[in-house]
């Protein structure tokens, strides 16, 4: 397992490749300073030294030794700069053959991660220090960017088609994620976290998280899903709404429809909008909402309707 290592300039470090993405930008970085200085610092001395004009004979045409060098130190550190990053871009595109597949779905405003065994987990990624995982992303809606700072790490989620973007961590606990290409009105709010864990950790979490939920009362487990399932994104718990309509005393009200009809907000309205969320939109706001087909069971659907209701 390794450490993690600040860095002067960025996040501390915290997968295989941060350390290698970090030395090519401090090569160029630097290399950069020194010639900055070097080309200016001649311009201020030039400036000084002959500020009263400078009336000796013609000199040379030209100087071979001098052309040449700087002609091919320049053209030494470019291909330099290229080998070492291309190096470095080879390593972080290509996944090991043996990571684990994570499908990712980037939407208004949130992200979704599916494991191998079919669970689903909104804005929280749970993976095994020093295994490598591969996500397999894409997006329901519009371009979005899954960014890891600490992972030096970042790939655009695109509609229509897949990208890849993997990891191996070397730091446990928790690295944030934000989505990188502005999205809308929620963007900065699309956020989530990778937990990194030990291989026992995560296994007791998989085995606790595989279990429903059947002792916590409704309320409160629809209290926590509003959070978990970042329902907060786009609602609000009072009566101000923000990209959908806020909450609160809207059980048993009616709301009129894109359709011009109207609907009562009860049970069986709040199940339908989880489910499939776009077959109707309340009028005023745009039809957005991802749905939560096979990602809510039952008493966790009646547990936010029952959060809904409470909301008076």
């Amino acid at each position: 397992m390794s450490t993690n290592h600040d860095s002067f300039l960025f996040p501390p470090q915290a997968s295989t490749f941060a350390k290698d993405v970090d030395s090519v930008y401090y090569f160029i970085h630097y290399l950069s300073i020194f010639f900055w200085v070097l080309i200016v610092g001649a311009i201020v001395f030039f400036v000084w030294r002959y500020k009263r004009g400078h009336k000796e004979g013609v000199g040379p045409s030209h100087s071979l030794p001098l052309e040449l060098t700087w002609s091919i130190i320049p053209l030494v550190l470019v291909i330099a700069m290229f080998l070492w990053g291309f190096k470095t871009f080879m390593y972080v595109s290509r996944a090991p053959g043996d990571a684990t597949d994570i499908h990712v779905t980037g939407a208004k405003w949130s992200w979704t991660f599916e494991y191998p065994n079919g669970l689903k987990e909104m804005n929280e990624l749970h993976a095994v220090i020093d295994k490598p995982v591969r996500l397999v992303m894409t997006s329901t809606d519009v371009i979005h960017s899954f960014y890891v700072p600490t992972f030096r790490n970042k790939m655009d989620v695109v509609p229509g088609r897949y990208s890849t973007f993997w990891f191996q961590p070397t730091v446990l606990g928790p690295q944030q994620v934000f989505c990188a290409e502005y999205c809308g009105d929620g963007h900065s709010e699309m956020l989530a976290k990778i937990i990194v864990q030990t291989q026992e950790e995560y296994d007791a979490w998989m085995k606790e998280t595989a279990k429903e939920d059947t002792t916590t009362p409704l309320p409160e487990l629809g209290a926590k899903l509003f959070q978990s399932k970042a329902c907060f994104t786009c609602h609000n718990t009072d009566t101000s709404a923000k990209v959908g309509p806020g909450f609160q005393g809207i059980f048993g009200h009616e709301v009129e429809l894109d359709n011009g009809t109207k609907a009562m907000v009860d049970e069986n309205y709040i199940r339908t909008k989880l489910l499939t969320p776009r077959a109707t939109t309340v009028r005023g706001f745009p039809p957005v909402m991802p749905s939560f087909q096979g990602q809510l069971t039952d008493r966790e659907i009646d547990g936010l309707i029952e959060y809904i209701k409470s909301l008076k």
